[in-house]
């Protein structure tokens, strides 16, 4: 498994959240933010001077920014657009992320669902014209789109039905799973061709690692076995690590270790590691991949400086090797102390010391 190289030691990425940001500057999380160029760009300055604001010290942020040529925004993660590409309502919401209605389709309506072109259905069409225009416009482009995962997009379609039916239909499921998949595959290579990234609004450590490199959304894995795993899902990852590499697989649940040795039979080369996972386990099982070590956000807002260092701390003791290691922090909300955040970055400063 060839490695994924950073761009310095122990890089850092800190995401904030839709009501962080509503708080804190009054962007509105509508559906204008994801889908008007103007307004994508004019949030995207807001978002750069008050990063820089509050974090230049830490190297957020932009103390004078200017009009880029923005399709997805580099600052929040979260996505919508597989889900609206096979039919569910998207409900757009000031201060969250957008959120797809359940679709609840019947069993026989998941067998006739057929892939869509994703070029003619919404929102592709209008994310299609502001790259045309804003491309003509600056001569590049900048962001891209979450394309989400195998089963987080089939529970939306599919429910709770979908667990069951990993037993007693699972024919049915892994034909959903293919057919989600080849749609996400699609996407992603048409954004990539397009912006030079496509997993950026997945993780943003994506764009220090490899701007290129593809990131699936394993968010819902922690609710299935290993075994149901490996049966159901992973011969359609590896149909999909085939069609786009680099490949690497966000798994943001607490129990990454018990599916890490399945993850090995797949050819990836990057792993965002939950909060709560044994990460020296997964190191065992993926002992060459980039580990993006996830903190949690919940502790960042409710516990005190010293904890918030104590948490960086183990996760970079467990990591090793460290040239293959970042550290992130994902959806942190509102009220979030800044000494927290300026706490686990001495730490990380203090082991970037011992690494040059």
């Amino acid at each position: 498994m060839p490695a994924t190289t950073a761009n310095q030691f122990l890089p850092v990425e800190l995401v904030f959240n839709p009501n962080w940001w509503y708080q804190t500057a009054g962007i509105s999380f509508d559906e204008s933010f994801y889908l008007d160029a103007e307004t994508r760009i004019q949030n995207d300055i807001t978002m750069r001077q008050v990063l820089h604001q509050r974090f230049g010290d830490l190297g957020l942020g932009d103390p004078n920014p200017q009009p880029r040529p923005i399709i997805g925004s580099l600052h929040v993660a979260g996505g919508f657009v597989i889900p609206a590409l096979l039919g569910a309502e998207i409900a757009f919401i000031p201060n969250a992320a957008p959120q797809p209605k359940p679709l609840g389709l019947s069993m026989e309506q998941i067998e006739r669902l057929e892939k869509p072109d994703f070029r003619n259905r919404w929102p592709m069409p209008q994310l299609i014209a502001d790259m045309d225009a804003l491309e003509a416009r600056y001569g590049y482009l900048v962001g891209d789109t979450n394309t989400d995962g195998l089963l987080n997009t089939a529970y939306h379609l599919y429910g709770q039905n979908l667990f069951l039916d990993f037993y007693q239909a699972p024919g049915r499921v892994r034909r959903l799973l293919d057919l989600i998949g080849e749609l996400i595959v699609d996407v992603a290579l048409y954004m990539r061709e397009r912006t030079g990234s496509c997993s950026i609004s997945v993780n943003r450590m994506v764009g220090r690692i490899n701007p290129g490199l593809f990131l699936h959304a394993n968010c819902s894995v922690q609710m299935i076995s290993p075994d149901s795993y490996r049966e159901l899902q992973l011969p359609v990852e590896q149909r999909m690590a085939e069609r786009i590499q680099p490949y690497g697989i966000h798994h943001c649940g607490d129990n990454m270790h018990r599916i890490a040795p399945v993850y090995a039979e797949l050819p990836a080369v990057y792993f965002d590691v939950g909060w709560g996972s044994e990460v020296t386990q997964c190191r065992e099982a993926l002992p060459e991949a980039f580990f993006n070590l996830r903190l949690n956000p919940v502790r960042m807002l409710q516990c005190n400086p010293q904890e918030i260092a104590q948490d960086t701390e183990k996760l970079l003791l467990a990591a090793g090797p460290l040239e293959q290691a970042g550290i992130c922090c994902i959806n942190m909300d509102y009220g979030t102390p800044d000494e927290n955040i300026f706490a686990m970055m001495e730490v990380i400063q203090r082991y970037r010391r011992f690494g040059t």
